[in-house]
């Protein structure tokens, strides 16, 4: 495929609005891309409007399976007038795509549908089957990696590629996330007569400082550092002159395994059982997802595989490297199925939700280039 035909595929795809919903259209548009090169796939629905894709190629009889793997939702835009060029336009200058999603992760899913189409128009044969995941959801819950995951699409990998952005590193470790609720009720009274009321603001502070301290005794992870958690929105009281009567707020953490999620949620627990012995507090916990933390040993073949072609294929030694983010791996590997997982794709990390997101396009061919190779040799 020729070099105009691939930037194309990418700029197709980030000018489909994938705005946390809507990967029916992205998933669509994968598989009709797919038939005309002779590759079958499936649609997988979530809800309306919201669907997964799976294709596969290979030899259908091994047992050797291989996954290229991506979302097809992106974040938010923001205030499109902040925007240097539309966020849907892929616009293209200096070498570089802008758009929504260029770097998070459509470059990264441009360059996996590419790589599938070009190993079907050589005819290339592969030892093995190569599998293709597009996941709805990622970036708020992600319930299309989860819902694949409980229909057994990991339960025979031996390796999986995540295309989010690594500016071209391996990334063979990143934390869990795990993302929560705390409801403060009070009840509510005229602002004049305070005693008669119970401040549901008030008891949900008494959280937001318990939890500057919540977990100080947390170990450091050698791979991935310390726990990470923060309270990120509050909300509470509905006019000036009233005590509130409800007041909620939502926290984000990132565990790491010497503190897994189970830990965590423990911990969260305690918190709020212990504050609500308090007179007059009712709060109440919620749990709204939980990723685990992911790391795959640098040792691993997979690892050394990708990270010999990628050395090859810049010309230098590109690094391996832990990220702070969750990924659908988080889901994948919650098989009971034991494989390595690589984070591997174009765009910088720090590229990821930014205004004026965008990829540089030399990046985007390596990282193809890398995916291609790698599969030739993985399943040789």
């Amino acid at each position: 495929m020729k070099n105009t035909e691939q930037v194309q595929i990418l700029q197709e795809l980030v000018e489909i609005n994938s705005v946390n919903g809507n990967e029916a259209a992205v998933a669509t548009y994968i598989q009709k891309l797919f038939a005309n090169h002779g590759i079958t796939s499936k649609i997988i629905p979530y809800t309306d409007g919201r669907s997964n894709i799976v294709a596969e190629i290979g030899d259908t009889a091994s047992d050797k399976v291989l996954a290229l793997a991506g979302h097809l939702d992106t974040v938010a835009t923001g205030d499109v007038a902040d925007w240097q060029f539309s966020p849907f336009s892929a616009h293209v200058e200096n070498n570089r795509l802008y758009g929504r999603g260029a770097a998070d992760m459509k470059s990264g899913l441009a360059g996996m549908v590419i790589t599938f189409i070009n190993l079907a128009d050589q005819k290339v044969k592969l030892n093995g089957r190569l599998r293709f995941i597009g996941t709805v959801g990622e970036e708020n819950g992600a319930m299309g990696s989860r819902l694949l995951t409980e229909q057994g699409i990991a339960d025979d990998l031996d390796g999986i590629i995540i295309g989010e952005p690594t500016g071209g590193n391996l990334v063979y470790a990143h934390n869990g996330s795990l993302n929560y609720h705390v409801y403060s009720q009070g009840r509510g009274a005229h602002s004049s007569m305070p005693e008669k009321g119970i401040n549901a603001i008030t008891n949900l502070i008494k959280y937001v400082t318990a939890e500057s301290t919540e977990f100080a005794d947390a170990p450091v992870s050698p791979e991935l550092g310390p726990l990470v958690h923060s309270v990120t929105v509050f909300n509470g009281g509905e006019q000036v002159n009233s005590i509130p009567a409800k007041a909620e707020l939502q926290g984000n953490i990132r565990p790491i395994p010497e503190f897994d999620n189970e830990a965590v949620i423990k911990r969260l627990n305690e918190t709020v059982d212990k504050l609500n012995q308090e007179a007059d507090v009712n709060l109440t916990l919620h749990v709204d997802y939980s990723f685990k933390p992911v790391i795959s040993a640098t040792d691993s073949g997979l690892v050394k595989l990708t990270k010999q072609i990628a050395d090859d294929e810049f010309g230098h030694p590109v690094e391996l490297q832990v990220i702070h983010g969750a990924t659908d791996a988080s889901e994948y590997t919650k098989s009971a199925n034991q494989f390595p997982v690589v984070v591997y794709g174009a765009g910088e990390w720090n590229d990821a939700h930014s205004l004026n997101e965008s990829v540089d396009l030399d990046l985007f061919a390596h990282v193809q280039h890398v995916y291609e190779r790698l599969t030739k040799e993985f399943l040789a």
